[in-house]
């Protein structure tokens, strides 16, 4: 009979004793399981024990978590770490225990008496009698963790290596909640504060204290914004320190970015003691845990600051070279980018791309005398400047429709061009974008401009609305006045490869806007899918994480409207399950009986026969004749007939060709009643439509030439003579037919299994039993 269900089946185990395997009953209160384990191994005060997790953190188990126990898990024993009020009274108690093991000194952990020899494997050492403390018996008691109050008092050693001892401890158990709640109720945060401020031993004591204290205050019991600020100066001094220990500074680094993100108020306080410097010195430092924990604190400190104040910092730590270092030093070097630092970059990716949100959101001031020159700047860029002036002998009126006229050949819908850009987003951003192209690529600007507004058809691009509606496209695919997520990863690298780096990518982007617009040969009324086409060709190169600008427009250049509509096709088909292994399996089996069917429609097509135009010496196709298959199959039946007659019956025609005596089937200008034509242009557009059938005529060879009507019934009479002489039929027509029937019969096949997840491979057949004498006897009763 099987378990109940909220029963299972673990393993205790503790050092020095055999693991037991018991059933856990998940109704039973805590305290009663460990009852029973404590008897099985003949402890007393099972309210002084707790089981933990023998993997990962070794934390408590609760009421509360215990949920998480399941079948197969492992626990083990050990001190708990919360004590009843009975055992605290006595901590400070002496106590005759006369179970203190041989070899351990009751003052200080120094050697005692030596056992006279080892104890055997599996037991407990010999004992003596001492007077010592109660907390002595419960340190040495056979569980393999240390309790609160012992650990907190070991701090408080005047040994360094106590202090040492007690710290490795307390680091490997403040991970776990209940622990740290009753070390943080101890007033354990305090003293480890003390030893952090101390900075007596700036090695491991102090790299263990930062780290239990940040192990401690990330359960998030106590506020970051408790701390004083003479302790985060404290901490600060370990970061502007010089030759610092290595697993110091790190740590440092760790809690002041906790700080800056929790506290505005300390925030500020890191930000005017850490300058800028100091944190380049460690981003230059060949360490890869220190790199990133100052960048860690750099992000933060960006993040905490006011626009204009992060805009001057950016600016500094560029002029420091920080991009040319990050570019070269982290996202080039021979050390993989771990997920850590590539969360860091990429909040600074958008924390730098976010300087360009309030241009985004401002509008074009149609009263700004600077914006205003920049507009006819943008013009004078594009246009000789003919009769720019007054003097030239142009009215203020004619010089203002000259401005309207190029204004609009430029591509702005309005002869104002500020009633374009009061749209926002993206507002003065747009400008910004055109301003650069025209400066940056002046001959690139020119000529896409020119080539575009001298067009006397329907298919310019207009520069300023596709600039206006690229730069929107561009804000949203890089998010730009989105707040960062925390756990994004996704820069790209090409971002810290160049200065302008957003200015660059729409310099790439407005040229291959233009490229796709000829592709498709669209026109005004397409503008809205060319930038479908265009979002979808930037988005998919930026997922591609090219690590440079170069790269950048050598693949998006590649990824022509052409590849566009066929990784659209390719991924539709793999949404459909299309391209599955299973169905493509299904396909294949299917193909021979679809094969099959298009044979026999082509077959009947040749029974139905039809009629063709017969090419004169002057290539006129003024004749008709007429040619069938007859329904055995046997023979080709033509001859020929009036035109505006209907077709002839079968047995009307005089001409019959037996299938038997056919050689071979000739296409294109392999066809004899081609070739001897000649290779005029009249004559190539027979081409594609002529066809012959090459047969024996006594000891002759001879043909029967074809010049098809359409391009539909040159492939169904080809492909309907390759059948009949048992060739493959290869044209573009079966290919689609069976495209298409098979589409259709997989579906129809796969009706049953929909929104059924199709695996890639198939389920493992079970092995082949050692026998086969078993069988199910009807007539016993279940029980």
């Amino acid at each position: 009979m099987a378990p109940p269900r909220n029963v299972v089946k673990i393993a205790v185990q503790m050092r020095d004793a055999i693991p037991q395997l018991i059933q856990l009953d998940q109704a039973k209160p805590l305290a009663a399981v460990l009852k029973e384990v404590c008897d099985a191994w003949s402890l007393t005060h099972s309210e002084h024990y707790a089981l933990q997790f023998a993997d990962g953190h070794r934390r408590y188990i609760t009421e509360n978590n215990r949920v998480e126990i399941k079948n197969g898990s492992i626990l083990c024993l050990s001190t708990a770490p919360v004590m009843s009020l009975s055992a605290r009274l006595l901590l400070t108690t002496p106590l005759l225990c006369p179970f203190l093991p041989v070899g351990l000194c009751p003052r200080s952990g120094g050697p005692g008496p030596k056992p006279s020899s080892a104890p055997p494997s599996g037991h407990l050492p010999p004992f003596r009698p001492y007077l010592c403390p109660i907390s002595f018996l419960l340190y040495f008691h056979p569980g393999q963790d240390l309790e609160a109050e012992q650990l907190l008092g070991g701090l408080q050693s005047s040994s360094r290596e106590g202090r040492r001892e007690a710290l490795r401890h307390l680091v490997l158990l403040a991970s776990d909640m209940t622990f740290a709640q009753e070390v943080i109720r101890r007033d354990g945060l305090q003293r480890l504060g003390m030893i952090i401020e101390d900075g007596e031993d700036l090695g491991e004591v102090l790299a263990l204290g930062l780290r239990t204290f940040l192990e401690l205050m990330e359960h998030g019991v106590v506020s970051w914004e408790t701390l004083t600020i003479t302790f985060i100066r404290k901490v600060v001094c370990y970061v502007n320190m010089n030759l610092m220990d290595a697993s110091v500074q790190p740590l440092a680094l760790r809690l002041l970015e906790s700080v800056t993100l929790s506290s505005p108020a300390l925030g500020q306080v890191v930000k005017s003691e850490v300058p800028l410097d100091r944190l380049l010195v460690h981003l230059q430092v060949m360490n890869q845990q220190l790199q990133t924990k100052a960048m860690a604190l750099l992000t933060a400190l960006l993040q905490g600051a006011s626009h204009a104040e992060r805009k001057h910092m950016l600016d500094y730590l560029w002029q420091r070279n920080l991009r040319q270092f990050i570019y070269k030093g982290i996202i080039h070097s021979a050390m993989p980018l771990g997920d850590e630092m590539a969360h860091h970059l990429y909040v600074l990716q958008a924390l730098t791309l976010g300087l360009l949100e309030p241009r985004m959101r401002t509008p074009v001031d149609p009263y700004s005398q600077e914006q205003r020159d920049q507009l006819q700047a943008l013009r004078q860029a594009a246009f000789e400047p003919e009769g720019e002036s007054l003097g030239t002998g142009l009215s203020a009126d004619r010089h203002r429709s000259l401005c309207a006229r190029e204004f609009r050949k430029l591509g702005f819908s309005n002869s104002n061009p500020a009633q374009d850009l009061e749209r926002v987003p993206p507002g003065l951003l747009a400008l910004d974008n055109m301003l650069y192209f025209s400066r940056q690529a002046p001959s690139a600007y020119s000529r896409f401009v020119l080539e575009n507004s001298s067009r006397e058809d329907k298919h310019e691009c207009p520069f300023a609305r596709s600039s206006i509606q690229l730069t929107l496209l561009l804000c949203e695919l890089l998010h730009i006045g989105e707040p960062c997520s925390e756990t994004a990863q996704d820069f790209s690298p090409m971002f810290f490869g160049q200065d302008q780096s957003f200015h660059e990518l729409f310099c790439v982007a407005i040229q291959l806007l233009n490229k796709t617009w000829k592709e498709m040969r669209a026109t005004q009324e397409d503008f809205d899918k060319v930038m479908q086409v265009v979002r979808e060709q930037l988005a998919r190169t930026l997922a591609l994480k090219p690590t440079s600008l170069e790269l950048f427009r050598t693949k998006v250049n590649a990824l022509t409207y052409g590849e566009v509509l066929r990784l659209r096709q390719t991924e539709r088909l793999h949404l459909e399950g299309t391209l599955a292994p299973p169905i493509l399996e299904l396909r294949e089996k299917l193909k021979p009986e679809l094969l099959s069917l298009i044979r026999q429609q082509r077959l009947l097509r040749l029974c139905e026969g039809a009629l063709f135009h017969k090419i004169s010496s002057r290539r006129r196709q003024d004749k008709l004749w007429f040619c069938c298959l007859s329904p055995n199959h046997k023979v080709l039946q033509y001859g020929d007939v009036e035109e505006g007659t209907g077709p002839p019956t079968p047995e009307s025609l005089p001409e019959q060709l037996p299938v038997a005596d056919i050689r071979v089937l000739l296409m294109g200008k392999d066809c004899p009643h081609v070739r001897e034509k000649g290779s005029g242009k009249q004559n190539k557009d027979l081409y594609e439509l002529a066809f012959s059938i090459s047969y024996d005529r006594g000891e002759e060879e001879a043909y029967l030439n074809f010049i098809a009507p359409s391009k539909r019934d040159f492939y169904l009479w080809t492909d309907g003579l390759s059948a009949l002489l048992g060739s493959p039929m290869g044209s573009e027509q079966t290919r689609l037919d069976l495209e298409q029937l098979l589409t259709m019969e997989t579906k129809l096949r796969l009706l049953e299994l929909e929104n059924v997840p199709i695996p890639d491979q198939p389920p493992p057949v079970p092995p082949t039993p050692t026998n086969f004498n078993f069988c199910y006897d009807c007539t016993i009763a279940e029980p």
